[in-house]
Protein backbone atom coordinates (compact mmCIF):
# COMPACT_ATOMS: atom_id res chain seq x y z
CA UNK A 1 0.00 0.00 0.00
CA UNK A 2 1.46 3.28 -1.05
CA UNK A 3 1.25 6.33 1.11
CA UNK A 4 0.90 9.79 -0.24
CA UNK A 5 2.18 12.86 1.38
CA UNK A 6 0.75 16.28 0.72
CA UNK A 7 3.00 18.56 -1.28
CA UNK A 8 3.76 21.85 0.34
CA UNK A 9 5.61 24.59 -1.36
CA UNK A 10 8.53 26.03 0.43
CA UNK A 11 8.72 29.69 1.33
CA UNK A 12 11.34 30.15 -1.34
CA UNK A 13 8.86 29.15 -4.06
CA UNK A 14 6.50 31.92 -2.95
CA UNK A 15 9.38 34.38 -2.83
CA UNK A 16 10.44 33.34 -6.32
CA UNK A 17 6.91 33.79 -7.64
CA UNK A 18 6.71 37.23 -6.09
CA UNK A 19 10.08 38.01 -7.63
CA UNK A 20 8.81 37.07 -11.10
CA UNK A 21 5.79 39.33 -10.74
CA UNK A 22 8.09 42.16 -9.63
CA UNK A 23 10.37 41.38 -12.58
CA UNK A 24 7.39 41.58 -14.94
CA UNK A 25 6.26 44.84 -13.32
CA UNK A 26 9.67 46.44 -13.73
CA UNK A 27 10.01 45.27 -17.34
CA UNK A 28 6.48 46.41 -18.17
CA UNK A 29 7.16 49.81 -16.61
CA UNK A 30 10.47 50.29 -18.46
CA UNK A 31 9.05 49.11 -21.79
CA UNK A 32 5.99 51.34 -21.22
CA UNK A 33 8.27 54.34 -20.72
CA UNK A 34 10.15 53.44 -23.89
CA UNK A 35 6.87 53.23 -25.83
CA UNK A 36 5.75 56.52 -24.28
CA UNK A 37 8.94 58.22 -25.49
CA UNK A 38 8.60 56.56 -28.87
CA UNK A 39 5.06 57.92 -29.15
CA UNK A 40 6.21 61.42 -28.19
CA UNK A 41 9.00 61.14 -30.75
CA UNK A 42 6.54 60.17 -33.50
CA UNK A 43 4.13 62.97 -32.58
CA UNK A 44 6.78 65.67 -32.29
CA UNK A 45 9.03 64.78 -35.21
CA UNK A 46 8.22 61.80 -37.40
CA UNK A 47 11.31 62.42 -39.56
CA UNK A 48 13.36 60.16 -37.28
CA UNK A 49 11.51 57.12 -38.58
CA UNK A 50 12.61 55.19 -41.65
CA UNK A 51 10.19 55.50 -44.54
CA UNK A 52 9.38 52.21 -46.21
CA UNK A 53 7.35 52.64 -49.39
CA UNK A 54 6.48 48.97 -50.01
CA UNK A 55 5.29 47.79 -46.61
CA UNK A 56 1.90 46.09 -46.38
CA UNK A 57 0.83 47.94 -43.22
CA UNK A 58 1.11 51.68 -43.80
CA UNK A 59 0.22 54.15 -41.06
CA UNK A 60 0.25 57.86 -40.52
CA UNK A 61 3.19 58.20 -38.14
CA UNK A 62 1.54 60.92 -36.04
CA UNK A 63 -1.49 58.70 -35.42
CA UNK A 64 0.83 55.80 -34.75
CA UNK A 65 2.65 57.97 -32.21
CA UNK A 66 -0.59 58.57 -30.32
CA UNK A 67 -1.30 54.83 -30.28
CA UNK A 68 2.18 54.09 -28.91
CA UNK A 69 1.83 56.86 -26.33
CA UNK A 70 -1.53 55.61 -25.03
CA UNK A 71 -0.38 51.97 -24.92
CA UNK A 72 2.79 53.02 -23.08
CA UNK A 73 0.77 54.90 -20.44
CA UNK A 74 -1.54 51.90 -20.00
CA UNK A 75 1.49 49.60 -19.61
CA UNK A 76 2.97 51.86 -16.93
CA UNK A 77 -0.37 51.96 -15.09
CA UNK A 78 -0.71 48.17 -15.16
CA UNK A 79 2.82 47.82 -13.81
CA UNK A 80 1.74 49.78 -10.72
CA UNK A 81 -0.94 47.13 -10.17
CA UNK A 82 1.69 44.41 -10.56
CA UNK A 83 3.75 45.97 -7.78
CA UNK A 84 0.72 45.66 -5.48
CA UNK A 85 0.31 41.97 -6.53
CA UNK A 86 -3.21 42.51 -7.87
CA UNK A 87 -4.58 39.54 -9.83
CA UNK A 88 -6.34 41.82 -12.31
CA UNK A 89 -2.96 43.40 -13.11
CA UNK A 90 -1.49 40.01 -14.07
CA UNK A 91 -4.36 39.33 -16.47
CA UNK A 92 -4.35 42.84 -17.95
CA UNK A 93 -0.54 42.79 -18.05
CA UNK A 94 -0.53 39.75 -20.30
CA UNK A 95 -3.17 41.36 -22.52
CA UNK A 96 -1.45 44.74 -22.83
CA UNK A 97 1.93 43.08 -23.43
CA UNK A 98 0.35 41.03 -26.21
CA UNK A 99 -1.16 44.16 -27.78
CA UNK A 100 2.18 45.91 -27.57
CA UNK A 101 3.93 42.97 -29.23
CA UNK A 102 1.47 43.31 -32.12
CA UNK A 103 1.94 47.09 -32.22
CA UNK A 104 5.71 46.74 -32.27
CA UNK A 105 5.50 44.06 -34.96
CA UNK A 106 3.51 46.46 -37.14
CA UNK A 107 6.11 49.17 -36.62
CA UNK A 108 9.17 47.03 -37.47
CA UNK A 109 9.74 48.75 -40.86
CA UNK A 110 9.71 52.19 -39.29
CA UNK A 111 12.07 51.49 -36.39
CA UNK A 112 13.35 47.90 -36.72
CA UNK A 113 15.89 47.39 -33.92
CA UNK A 114 13.82 49.28 -31.38
CA UNK A 115 10.69 47.30 -32.28
CA UNK A 116 12.46 43.96 -31.97
CA UNK A 117 13.95 44.97 -28.62
CA UNK A 118 10.54 45.91 -27.25
CA UNK A 119 8.99 42.71 -28.61
CA UNK A 120 11.58 40.74 -26.61
CA UNK A 121 10.88 42.77 -23.45
CA UNK A 122 7.13 42.25 -23.74
CA UNK A 123 7.64 38.52 -24.40
CA UNK A 124 9.59 38.30 -21.13
CA UNK A 125 6.74 40.12 -19.37
CA UNK A 126 4.20 37.60 -20.68
CA UNK A 127 6.45 34.71 -19.67
CA UNK A 128 6.98 36.06 -16.14
CA UNK A 129 3.26 36.68 -15.61
CA UNK A 130 2.17 33.31 -16.98
CA UNK A 131 4.72 31.11 -15.22
CA UNK A 132 3.56 32.17 -11.74
CA UNK A 133 0.84 29.90 -10.37
CA UNK A 134 -2.64 31.07 -9.47
CA UNK A 135 -2.19 30.65 -5.71
CA UNK A 136 1.08 32.56 -5.66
Amino acid sequence: MATTTPHHRAGTAHAGAGGLVTFAGVLLFIAGILDLFRGIMAIANDDVYVSTPNYVFKFDLTSWGWIQLVLGVIAMSVSAGLFSRATWARVVGVGIAGLLIIANFLSIPYYPVWSLTLIALYAFVIWALCVVGRDD
